[in-house]
C-alpha cells in the first residue's frame, strides 16, 4: 500500500512564494487544508516529519499540477489517496477540512490504514 498526498497548490518557486504570502496575510482563506495541517508558514511541522519518517507505509507528496501530470486524474484538492491496485480516496477535501490539527490527521491516517 502507498499513500499519495496531493496538496491544493501548484509546484514551483513563484507558487511557493504566493502560498507563503497567503498563509501570512490571509490564513483564513488559504485553500489547502492539508498544507495548513502539515506545514507551518516556512517549514514542515516537526511532528508530521517524524510521523512520515517513522512510518512503514510508503508515502508520496505531490502538488496538484505534479499529480495531474503523473496520474492523469482529477480530484477535489487537497486529497489523500490510497494506492493498492487502484487509487481510492482515503481522505477527501471535506474530511481534511474538518481535521483540527496535525495530531488528529496522524491519528485519522493510522486508523484508516490499520489492518
Amino acid at each position: 500500500m502507498k499513500l499519495i498526498f496531493v496538496y491544493n497548490a501548484d509546484s514551483g518557486p513563484v507558487s511557493g512564494l504566493f502560498d507563503i504570502g497567503h498563509k501570512l496575510f490571509s490564513p483564513e482563506t488559504y485553500q489547502c487544508g492539508l498544507c495548513s495541517l502539515t506545514h507551518d508558514t516556512f517549514a514542515e511541522k516537526k511532528i508530521w516529519k517524524e510521523f512520515r519518517e517513522k512510518s512503514a507505509t510508503e508515502m508520496e507528496f505531490l502538488h496538484r499540477d505534479e499529480f495531474k501530470k503523473k496520474y492523469s486524474m482529477e480530484f477535489n484538492y487537497p486529497v489523500v489517496l490510497q494506492q493498492n491496485n487502484t487509487l481510492e480516496v482515503l481522505l477527501s477535501k471535506e474530511e481534511i477540512d474538518k481535521i483540527p490539527d496535525v495530531e488528529t490527521l496522524i491519528k485519522t491516517i493510522e486508523e484508516k490504514t490499520a489492518g
